[in-house]
C-alpha cells in the first residue's frame, strides 16, 4: 500500500501540539485505506469535545474521498478510550458530533455507506464500545477490557449500545452487561458477537489493516451496495431490504467491475477491480 499521508484533527481541523491535553484524531492515507487514529493517551483516549468533532470530521473525509475503500479506527497508546470526559459535556445534547457531517455512531443521516473495521486493545469504555459496534468488523486483542458503565454514574448510554447490544447478543446477555455496568473480558466479547476476532497483545492494529485490505481489493460498488442492503434489513426489516434487489443489482450489472469479475471467473484469476 503506497501515498501514505498523515494528518492531524484537533476538532475543526488544522493542525496543533500533539500533546495538547485536548487530544486529537490522527489520520493517515495508506493507498485506498484511511487509518483513523485516537490520540490522546495520557488521558487514556477519553474523549473531549474537541476530538468528537474531528472524529466526525475524520469520517466525513473518509466517506467524501472516492479513492478510499476502507477505513481503520484506532487507538494511539495502550488504551482505546476510556469513554467521554464527561465534566467537559452537556449529556442534555446528546449530539456530540456535528449534524452536518457523517455520525461515528452511525445512528443519524448523513449516514456512512463505506465499511469500517475497528481495531481495540486495553480498556475499551463506553462511547469505545459504541464506535466499535458501530464499525462493520472489530478485532480485539488479549487483554482488552470493556464497559457499558453508564449506570455507575447515573446515566445511561446513548451512543447505539442499548440497540446493538440486543441486536448482537440478545435481550438477556444484553440486560446482564448494561443494567450492571460490569466490566467484561475479550473472550466475552467474541461469545456476545460484539467483536469478531480476539488476536494477541500488539496485532490488533495489524490484523485489522489486513482485514481493511482485503476488502478494498474487492468491487467498491459491489462493497457498498452489500453493506446498504444489510443496513436497510436492520432499518427497515427484511422486506424492504429485498425490495432493494432489483435497483442495486441493476447498477452492478452495468457497472466495468462487475464484467471485470464475470472475466476473471472464467480466466480463473484473481479480478482487478477500479472503483468504475
Amino acid at each position: 500500500m503506497n501515498d501514505v499521508a498523515a494528518t492531524s484533527r484537533p476538532g475543526q481541523g488544522s493542525g496543533s501540539d500533539p500533546n495538547s491535553d485536548r487530544g486529537r484524531i490522527a489520520t493517515e492515507r495508506r493507498g485506498g485505506l484511511f487509518l483513523i487514529g485516537i490520540n490522546r493517551p495520557a488521558k487514556y483516549n477519553g474523549f473531549t469535545p474537541e476530538m468528537c468533532v474531528g472524529l466526525a470530521e475524520a469520517y466525513s473525509e473518509y466517506e467524501a474521498d472516492g479513492g478510499l475503500r476502507c477505513a481503520v479506527v484506532h487507538a494511539v497508546g495502550a488504551h482505546f478510550t476510556a469513554g467521554l470526559e464527561l465534566s467537559a459535556f452537556d449529556i442534555t445534547e446528546p449530539g456530540f458530533f456535528p449534524p452536518d457531517l457523517v455520525d461515528p455512531f452511525d445512528l443519524r443521516p448523513p449516514f456512512r455507506t463505506k465499511p469500517v473495521v475497528a481495531a481495540v486493545k486495553g480498556i475499551c469504555f463506553t462511547l469505545g464500545i459504541e464506535l466499535m459496534l458501530a464499525a462493520d468488523i472489530a478485532v480485539a486483542e488479549e487483554g482488552a477490557r470493556f464497559s457499558q458503565l453508564e449506570v455507575k454514574r447515573g446515566l445511561m448510554a446513548f451512543g447505539g449500545a442499548t440497540i446493538r447490544f440486543v441486536e448482537r447478543a440478545g435481550w438477556g446477555d444484553a440486560m446482564r452487561w448494561l443494567l450492571t455496568g460490569d466490566e467484561f473480558d475479550a473472550a466475552t466479547a467474541l461469545r456476545l458477537g460484539f467483536v469478531q476476532e480476539v488476536v494477541p497483545q500488539g496485532e490488533g492494529l495489524n490484523r485489522a489493516v489486513e482485514l481493511a485490505a482485503r476488502i478494498a481489493k474487492q468491487a467498491p460498488l459491489a462493497v457498498r451496495a452489500s453493506r446498504e442492503n444489510a443496513a436497510v434489513s436492520v432499518r427497515q426489516g427484511p422486506d424492504a431490504a429485498v425490495r432493494a434487489f432489483r435497483g442495486q443489482l441493476a447498477e452492478i450489472a452495468a457497472s466495468e467491475d462487475f464484467a471485470e469479475g464475470v472475466r476473471s471467473f472464467v480466466e480463473r484469476r484473481e479480478a482487478e477491480f477500479r472503483g468504475r
